[in-house]
């Protein structure tokens, strides 16, 4: 489970893969130089970029959930690729979106947050935009926006709070909540930003307009807002909030001043001097999607720029503030709260040689996240007490939530804190229906449990399967991000410098061959397998000539065997051969040709069981 990868790092090797990258990079370079684009769409159409568009889509979750149609991502991975990059194209020609499925999730305040999900071929059609999309947008976008971004995350935006309020000492928070968000973009108002930003292909922008037109099932046609759910929806709501972004940082960061103030205390200078000798108010933004907080270090530039970002929100984008969950709030005082996390700011000591009082962030897990963590764990330990087979399952699932969510909080500095009160309110329902039994000294634990938990005396089992001790944590200093894009070489080196296990001229090979009369679904895992194989044979773990091996199927089509990843493995064209044949004489003289070891033949007549075929005495 600690091996599981990052999503957002590996859509960076998926480029890479599909030879898509230098294209996104050169359209990232051209935004910052601040050209226009009015041919997107001979790109969105192009066959690379709709083969990485469904090695993008077919991993998640939500690819297995049906829109209006009742299709799913298995009614594309059939396809033959030809056949998919054809229907992504006569869709494109004269584009109709089919109705959007709608699906109310339940929120933890008793609300229910509504969900728009569009078919998955409308869904292929928004990600093949995206794709080309994202890199332009990515050049015009604020470095401290953190939602929904490429090599950003949610931590990132809490280590950049942590900062200005800790070490910037700009303790007085604007907290602003805009009503409903997603539900009143305004298209209108949309389709301008779109444009100013350099996208000016009508084509594109047509479709684009007619997405945000779908039918919503229940509702009709919207007249405003983008629905949660739809692939290119986190883009589009970047691109209405990054106008806000720029307008806060003209305020403050970006004012230019009559003085050029050069050396290590330029900045300092600058806004010493900006705040005696003007009214300039000194304000910072820290943005995740539409969840943001404005620093301040006076309570007036506080109050004045609530005032006037509200003002601005309403006139200038049509959005307004919640007035109930909207406030200022004084750190020193009070807790903010900000992803799931709330903190405060407290005196420690003060700095040497000075009478400046030294501050630091003192914070914990959010009040609405705390209840819901107990009871997300009440419910998994439910699960558990199960007859044995299914419990089994469960304990896995209650280790993947408990792993995940002190992965997640482990950046609050009083987390230890906050999980032993989790622990203690939980401890009872856990020893009623789990009976849970101490560890024995040679039982062995799985790595990625033994390494993180193996030390703790709180850890159990159950069904001799050990349980992730909840209050075993420690607080994790979180890093300030760099600012990576992934369509710079430089900082795509830098991210994935240690993923470089495959020669880029034979994954190409792979790429421009693929396996005629195979699906997509076959051809797209092929590649994956070859990099997670590292380019050697399953069996001899010899390095693969990509011109002479086999993408076998582990159990054949004729028994029930799917194209799916778990089901193939890349192995020398000899050893397929070998799994073939049942005559004797050729096997003794296929294995004496391989020079097949032990451990070797043991996989060969693995994959013979699989196919229903004899094995080798």
């Amino acid at each position: 489970m600690s091996n599981i990868k990052n999503p957002k790092k590996q859509k960076i090797r998926n480029n890479e893969y599909y030879n898509f990258q230098s294209i996104q990079d050169g359209l990232y370079a051209k935004s910052q130089q601040g050209k226009v684009f009015t041919d997107l769409m001979s790109v969105i159409l192009s066959e690379a970029n709709i083969l990485l568009a469904y090695r993008n889509i077919k991993k998640n979750t939500g690819s297995r959930t049906a829109g209006t149609d009742g299709k799913t991502i298995d009614a594309l991975a059939l396809m033959m690729p030809d056949e998919l990059v054809k229907l992504v194209r006569r869709k494109v020609e004269n584009f109709q979106p089919m109705m959007v499925r709608r699906v109310d999730i339940p929120k933890s305040d008793g609300r229910t947050r509504p969900l728009g999900i569009p078919t998955i071929s409308d869904r292929l059609v928004q990600q093949c935009i995206l794709q080309v999309m994202e890199p332009i947008c990515e050049a015009k976008f604020y470095k401290h926006s953190y939602g929904f971004r490429p090599l950003r995350g949610a931590k990132d935006a809490i280590a950049r709070a942590y900062r200005l309020a800790q070490r910037s000492h700009l303790h007085y928070v604007v907290d602003m909540d805009i009503k409903g968000f997603f539900d009143n973009i305004d298209h209108g108002k949309l389709i301008k930003q779109i444009w100013a930003l350099g996208i000016r292909d009508k084509a594109l922008i047509t479709v684009i307009s007619k997405l945000l037109k779908a039918r919503i099932e229940g509702i009709g046609i919207p007249e405003r807002g983008t629905p949660q759910g739809g692939i290119l929806s986190p883009l589009l709501a970047n691109i209405v909030l990054n106008e806000f972004d720029h307008w806060v940082i003209s305020q403050w960061e970006d004012m230019p001043t009559r003085t050029i103030y050069k050396g290590k205390d330029a900045k300092h200078n600058k806004v010493t001097h900006a705040l005696k000798k003007t009214q300039l108010k000194e304000v910072y933004i820290v943005r995740y999607a539409d969840d943001f907080k404005l620093f301040c270090r006076k309570h007036d530039h506080a109050v004045r720029i609530f005032e006037a970002s509200k003002r601005w929100l309403k006139e200038r984008l049509k959005l307004e503030i919640s007035p109930e969950k909207s406030k200022i709030v004084n750190l020193r005082k009070e807790y903010s709260e900000f992803l799931g996390i709330k903190m405060k700011v407290a005196i420690k000591g003060k700095k040497r040689g000075s009478n400046e009082r030294k501050w630091v962030v003192r914070s914990h897990i959010g009040n609405k996240a705390f209840e819901k963590i107990i009871m997300m764990i009440r419910d998994h330990i439910k699960n558990i007490q199960k007859p044995k087979g299914k419990g089994e399952g469960a304990v896995r699932g209650y280790n993947s939530y408990v792993l995940g969510v002190h992965n997640y909080y482990n950046c609050a500095t009083n987390v230890n804190v906050d999980f032993s009160k989790i622990a203690f309110r939980t401890r009872a329902i856990l020893k009623n229906r789990a009976k849970p039994r101490r560890r024995k000294d040679k039982e062995l634990l799985p790595k990625y449990i033994d390494l993180r938990y193996g030390a703790s005396k709180q850890l159990r089992l159950v069904y001799d399967a050990p349980l992730i001790p909840v209050a075993y944590i420690k607080h994790q200093k979180v890093m300030l991000n760099k600012g990576y894009s992934p369509y710079v070489e430089r900082d795509r080196q830098y991210v994935h410098a240690k993923q470089n296990v495959v020669s880029v001229e034979s994954l190409q090979y792979l790429i421009e061959n693929p396996i005629k009369g195979e699906s997509v679904e076959y051809n797209d895992n092929r590649l994956s397998l070859y990099v997670g194989q590292r380019g050697k044979c399953y069996v001899t773990g010899k390095i693969l000539n990509v011109q002479n091996m086999e993408c076998h199927r582990k159990k054949p089509k004729s028994l029930g065997g799917s194209d799916a990843y778990i089901n193939l493995v890349l192995i020398e064209e000899d050893i397929c051969r070998l799994i073939y044949v049942s005559d004797t004489d050729t096997i003794e003289k296929y294995v004496s040709k391989l020079n097949l070891q032990v451990d070797a033949l043991e996989k060969v007549n693995k994959l013979k069981k699989l196919a229903n075929l004899p094995t080798i005495l």
